[in-house]
């Protein structure tokens, strides 16, 4: 199962598109409760957003994005059926991908 999960509303001939990733963003500076050491960096550092193949935003991101991160962009236009692909690359190589159909 996908850690994004995107909506989209078609407004005033635009297509909002929302999504949200379940991702940790550990920023490096917390200590683990436990054994009082620092929990090692993890976050995402590339999200992409394509609409029908055509990359529509790129987004180079750090270690101060919070925990579970939340992002909305407006598109020009946008059809229904039309593809909307989100994907994101994090500090420690992992990667995840999800597609969503217009509607």
């Amino acid at each position: 199962m996908s850690s994004i999960k995107i909506r989209s509303k078609r407004m005033d001939g635009n297509t909002q598109i929302r999504t949200l990733i379940s991702h940790p963003m550990e920023h490096g500076r917390n200590k683990d409760k436990t054994t009082n050491k620092l929990i090692p960096m993890h976050f995402i550092q590339v999200l992409t957003v394509r609409h029908n193949g055509k990359v529509v935003a790129a987004c180079n991101m750090g270690a101060g994005v919070s925990k579970d991160p939340y992002f909305a962009f407006m598109l020009k236009g946008g059809e229904a059926g039309d593809e909307i692909v989100i994907d994101w690359v994090d500090n420690l190589g992992n990667k995840d991908s999800a597609t969503h159909k217009i509607s």
